[in-house]
């Protein structure tokens, strides 16, 4: 393997005169290091740059940790973080928990014997004692999560108005008996969905009943269960709430594979707007997370850390928008 060394003995100059050249720490002479750069070209020379950043006390990497990048909302937000971190130097290492708190205590332990400078962790479920001992090790954001024992940057979306928007929507449409499909219980986001969503029928004076609501799990296979589950329990329901896109679109399916008609027998929103939502018939009527800012605020905040760590924590609330389509219609004599 070629050195440093190597490319001094070609070029002719010292080790540290090939390091100013690569680094760009001091002046070198332009036929010095024009003759340094064509030492490095003819053999081939790869800095090992890993030992370099532990060198310098960083790697230029961040770690990430996602429930599901499956999930297109998750890729999304990945996407935006890769971009963020790749502008300002920072290669991103990306690892799916699966929802599964054993692989998320797995992986941190990877992502820091790997010496990331930073992680953005969106965890599956409040997993304190296992991030409680993370922080003191490396700076980190939580996304989408809060940890309530935990004084860590966050970012997060306002997901009590989003649903509290799309209640608003349906009952503007004239819909008094909705159906919800909701989340994983044990998530944060699904249940704050659904109490805004409540609040928005409570303020029109409308109750959600329980056979009304099925729990499900985020997934398209999901949503389509919960559909016949709820069309078996509430079969008078003239709208539907889905706590996400996908479980929304495996919804649609199910409507189809029944003849039935969205919207003309039934409205149907989502929460997410993924990319795929404009892309079903009819497009999904959806409240939509600011995914480019989630993602550009995270890597945002964690350089900041990066920078100062003893200032004062921050958390930054994101507000959801309704993007109207044409999933949803005013309900039939109204």
């Amino acid at each position: 393997m070629t050195t440093i060394a190597d490319v001094a003995r070609h070029a002719g100059v010292s080790v540290a005169t090939v390091s100013h050249v690569m680094n760009r720490t001091r002046h070198v002479e332009p036929e010095t290091a024009e003759r340094v750069r064509a030492a490095i070209t003819a053999l081939r020379y790869s800095p090992n740059s890993v030992a370099r950043s532990l060198r310098r006390g960083e790697t230029k990497t961040i770690g990430l940790l996602l429930p599901d990048n499956s999930n297109p909302f998750f890729a999304s937000v990945a996407r935006q973080i890769e971009d963020a971190g790749f502008v300002s130097g920072y290669t991103v290492i990306l690892c799916n928990s699966d929802g599964s708190a054993e692989k998320e205590e797995r992986y941190l332990s990877v992502l820091m014997a790997k010496q990331i400078d930073g992680l953005i962790f969106a965890g599956s479920s409040d997993h304190a004692r296992v991030f409680s001992r993370l922080l003191p090790n490396v700076p980190a954001v939580l996304l989408d999560r809060e940890i309530q024992s935990v004084n860590v940057d966050t970012v997060l979306v306002d997901h009590d108005h989003g649903g509290y928007l799309a209640g608003r929507y349906l009952v503007g449409l004239g819909h008094e008996k909705i159906g919800v499909i909701g989340g994983p219980r044990d998530s944060s986001s699904s249940p704050a969905r659904q109490r805004g969503f409540a609040r928005a029928l409570a303020e029109a004076g409308l109750d959600l009943p329980g056979s009304a609501v099925v729990d499900s799990d985020y997934h398209f296979a999901g949503g389509r269960m919960a559909m016949e589950r709820l069309m078996a329990q509430a079969p008078d329901i003239t709208a539907l709430f889905a706590c996400n896109d996908l479980m929304a679109m495996g919804a649609l399916t199910m409507l189809r594979s029944r003849g039935l008609r969205v919207p003309d027998d039934l409205s149907m929103i989502g929460f997410d707007d993924i990319p795929y939502a404009v892309t079903t018939w009819p497009p999904l009527t959806t409240i939509a997370q600011p995914v480019e800012k989630i993602g550009t605020l995270a890597v945002s905040l964690l350089l900041e850390r990066l920078g100062e760590p003893d200032a004062p924590s921050r958390r930054e609330v994101l507000a959801p928008v309704l993007v109207e389509r044409e999933s949803c219609g005013r309900r039939s004599g109204r």
